[in-house]
């Protein structure tokens, strides 16, 4: 973490200074804002989070009910969410407060009648990712961002008591093209309306989401007809794995599955209840705790179970489906229109809670669209930029639809054993890396380059998110993961890996790159860069060396990779790395780095690989930033 870069701050380094001008929640309405966003669910918050770091950026958030959420939703954490947490700054916050889940274990009825352990599997792979897999009430997630917003420049809070109930998009108008119209939830102000305009309109307002009607999307999907409870509780229980997640499958009565929750104590279940008629819902069967209970006591015998509290619960139906749109710009003019409006999270995915993606899914929604609105918004980028939020997403959400269809159907189905394994259990396995989020991979575009260098690294799959590995940092050999210096910034990162025998020296070919992306015009350094911006401003360049780090001299880098920045033009310490072998934790041999050529790896603002490239493709590497952003001068 960098501080104190433009003079000495005391106090808390994550409280940011104010930008001038703030507007805050509560204050009379804006007339024009430059995105507004629809709903304050994960999807929302991690938008606005990112946005309200930029201060020339107008957020406005508006959120239907009251007061911020409290307990119940989502608790389920993938490891990917974790890595995207590590970017914001919270995440050893969560792993702090929620429980670990190690171990996932399967219980079925015995030959001779009563409930045992079937099979126990590992939850997250060896190796897959430095970060757990956790699960931490949704509410918390919440806190964390609105209080990343709370410390930003603009100092954003939701505005609470309002929905979006209409919008009109002018595509004629340059600024502000979008007429909202906005109505008060607040009992004592009902049927109030106003408007106003905004430049971008983001739709996180969930499954029956206005924005979405508004734009006249649908979603498309089915059902399959079967009702779950879920909840919250305290309770008292002679069940051995309480405090393991499992999936438990009696004779007769059904399934549930145990989710223990932070704290020690609080247990989460899902729970199998009726099978519903082709026309029927749930609220038509009039259930309620008690009866997620009752089946829950049915289901765990001969284990006894005793709840004591019910913290929150609910009863909902298994469906999955997917919009039709993912913003408003219609298929016919994607070449003359760029979006105005988009939907994230449950306004566009719709499926069942038992894979804990939907709000992992919601969440990368809008990590994905945050910079890019951020870069459009800065001028860094044109507006054409955003048409990619959608073809990249909506990929991403069509293979958790079709995922979740084929899982449901998996959990809900009579179990056979084979190879040793109980169905579920083998197919919990072989979906771990879905289920830990890492199976996205965005498809070849001017964001996501050719594979033709992959051979370069094949640790680091180009349209995959980057799999970080330990580091040495050289300047005060600190060892730490190298993808924890990327940030939610907006910045894209260029990671340069040396090849053997390069210390940096003058003439070298590290240097030689250095010297061109610090002063050569043809650069993408110079291209895209303003006068007067630090030389890292958009594209931060880092290298990683093969050497011990006691055999490199931190003062003989490039001048690049020990730039001077901010206020005072002072050094930044932190742009060079070594492998760490003194753990034998080598990240060349880990990832997969030619030793011999080495290669340089750019890493999108979503920490996402762009693209691998030869450390003498200059041409290459100034082509792939030149299709993604404008020439500043």
């Amino acid at each position: 973490m960098q501080y104190h870069l433009n003079g000495f701050k005391p106090g808390d380094p994550d409280v940011l200074a104010a930008a001038p001008g703030l507007r805050r929640a509560g204050d009379p309405l804006p007339e024009t804002v430059d995105v507004l966003i629809a709903g304050s669910g994960p999807a929302g918050l991690c938008l606005a989070a990112q946005l309200a770091r930029v201060p020339q950026i107008r957020t406005m958030l508006v959120e239907p009910k009251l007061v911020p959420m409290e307990k119940g939703q989502a608790d389920g954490i993938s490891v990917r969410s974790m890595e995207m947490f590590q970017a914001f700054g919270f995440a050893e916050k969560v792993m702090r407060e929620s429980v670990w889940i190690n171990e996932t274990t399967f219980w079925a009825p015995g030959s001779d009648g009563p409930l045992k352990r079937v099979a126990r599997v590992q939850d997250v792979p060896d190796g897959i990712s430095e970060m757990p897999h956790v699960l931490i009430n949704q509410a918390r997630v919440h806190d964390m961002y609105l209080d990343i917003m709370r410390r930003s420049p603009t100092r954003l809070e939701p505005d609470y008591g309002l929905k979006v109930v209409g919008l009109v998009v002018d595509p004629t108008v340059t600024e502000y093209p979008v007429t909202v119209t906005l109505e008060h939830t607040d009992p004592s102000r009902a049927g109030q309306v106003t408007q106003l305009r905004a430049n971008y309109v983001v739709g996180c307002d969930g499954a029956r989401s206005g924005v979405r009607s508004a734009i006249g999307g649908a979603l498309h999907g089915d059902a399959a007809h079967q009702a779950w409870g879920v909840m919250d509780v305290l309770a008292v229980t002679d069940f051995p794995d309480w405090r393991m997640k499992s999936f438990v499958r009696s004779q007769d009565e059904g399934i549930f599955m145990v989710l223990p929750r932070e704290g020690g104590h609080l247990v989460r279940l899902y729970v199998e209840l009726d099978s519903l008629g082709e026309d029927e819902r749930v609220a038509d069967r009039g259930m309620g705790a008690e009866d997620i209970i009752a089946k829950a006591q049915r289901i765990i015998q001969p284990f006894k179970l005793d709840v004591k509290d019910v913290v929150w619960w609910s009863i909902y139906e298994i469906g999955h489906r997917l919009s039709d749109k993912f913003d408003d710009v219609p298929e016919d003019q994607l070449a003359t229109r760029t979006p105005r409006v988009m939907l994230a999270g449950d306004a566009c995915h719709t499926h069942s809670p038992k894979a804990g993606q939907g709000m992992n899914v919601s969440m990368g929604d809008t990590f994905n669209l945050g910079w890019k609105l951020a870069s459009v918004l800065t001028g860094r980028a044109d507006p054409a930029l955003l048409h990619s939020y959608a073809s990249e997403r909506k990929a991403a959400a069509k293979g958790l639809v079709e995922f979740d269809h084929k899982w449901s159907r998996v959990v809900g189905a009579r179990d056979d054993t084979t190879e040793g394994l109980p169905r579920v259990a083998r197919e919990f396995v072989n979906n771990l890396p879905f289920t830990c989020g890492l199976t996205v991979q965005y498809e070849l575009s001017a964001l996501t380059g050719e594979p033709t260098d992959q051979h370069l690294a094949t640790g680091f799959d180009i349209g995959k998110r980057l799999h970080s590995a330990p580091v040495i940092r050289l300047a005060d050999a600190k060892p730490m993961h190298l993808g924890h210096c990327i940030e939610a910034d907006a910045r894209f990162r260029l990671f340069i890996f040396a090849p053997a025998n390069d210390a940096g020296q003058p003439g070298g070919t590290v240097a030689s790159l250095c010297d061109w992306l610090e002063h050569d015009p043809a650069s993408p350094v110079r291209r895209h860069t303003a006068p007067g911006e630090d030389v890292d401003a958009v594209i931060d360049i880092r290298a990683v060396f093969q050497q011990e780090f006691r055999a490199l001299d931190f003062g003989a880098m490039p001048t690049l990779l020990r730039p001077h920045v901010g206020r005072f033009g002072l050094c930044d310490y932190e742009k060079v790395f070594c492998a760490d072998l003194k753990r034998g934790e080598d990240i060349f041999e880990m990832r997969g780095i030619d030793r011999a050529e080495a290669c340089m790896v750019v890493v999108r603002p979503d920490q996402y690989v762009g693209h691998i490239l030869p450390l003498s493709a200059r041409e290459d590497l100034a082509n792939y930033f030149a299709g993604i952003l404008r020439v500043r001068g």
